[in-house]
């Protein structure tokens, strides 16, 4: 072999070894300047696994000042995010009671049954008027604003506060209990459902990417240790819309 052929046969050598290397890289999470490579954070619609596995995926800081924090800073309540051209809130109680009636709107909910209420495991008739059903927010809005959501543009809020996947037709009284609070604090007394409540927490979580406190880590771990294969919801609207 030539001192040419030599040459050029080590310099390819020395090219694949080099691609191979950073091909290495790569894999390991590292780009071939030794740089972590910043993947994007999961979000409820793409996580596969359980809700117990998603925990591990949460950020976990302190949690903010609650300053600033307002209800109006999540836009007007109830809109029409979904632009069927009902107001999130009706949207909600005809999707979740049964023996629905509607106003001459199509949109109205006048009467309904939660049965069973998911809060308490009780049977609670809706009556427009006089109703002892709330729509509560699984991730509270204060407890979003918080944990990330006093960063977000007025939209992201807007979208939060009327997604599906966090809101739940519930006992008046249990859900004024909770108020602001996250899982380290209350839980509903309907232990049976308390895994899908805690999965919801966790889904919103993850697909908002909001972070949470130890104390709120440890408990939505332990209280999904007891279902370990309970499944993340996911769903719900987009994260973004349009303020009207």
């Amino acid at each position: 072999m030539t001192p040419r052929h030599v040459a050029c046969r080590s310099q390819h050598l020395i090219r694949l070894t080099m691609s191979l290397l950073a091909g290495s890289l790569v894999l390991a999470g590292c780009d071939v300047g030794n740089n972590p490579i910043n993947s994007p954070p999961r979000t409820a619609t793409a996580f596969t696994g359980t809700a117990l596995q998603a925990v591990d995926v949460l950020t976990v800081k302190g949690r903010s000042p609650k300053t600033g924090y307002d209800r109006r800073e999540f836009g007007s309540a109830w809109v029409d995010t979904d632009h069927n051209g009902c107001g999130t809130r009706d949207d909600v109680l005809a999707h979740q009671l049964d023996a629905v009636s509607r106003g001459s709107d199509g949109c109205k909910v006048l009467r309904g049954v939660l049965d069973p209420d998911p809060y308490t495991g009780t049977r609670i008739t809706f009556i427009r008027g006089h109703s002892k059903i709330d729509i509560d927010h699984l991730v509270a809005l204060s407890d979003a604003w918080q944990k990330g959501a006093q960063q977000w543009s007025d939209s992201k809020r807007r979208a939060f506060a009327n997604d599906p996947l966090n809101l739940v037709a519930a006992d008046s009284s249990a859900n004024r209990r909770k108020g602001d609070g996250d899982t380290a604090t209350w839980l509903p007394p309907n232990k049976s459902y308390r895994c899908d409540y805690v999965a919801g927490q966790v889904s919103v979580k993850t697909k908002y990417r909001l972070w949470v406190t130890q104390a709120e880590k440890d408990a939505m771990a332990k209280v999904l240790a007891a279902c370990p294969d309970q499944k993340l919801p996911s769903g719900g609207n987009p994260t973004e819309t349009a303020v009207r």
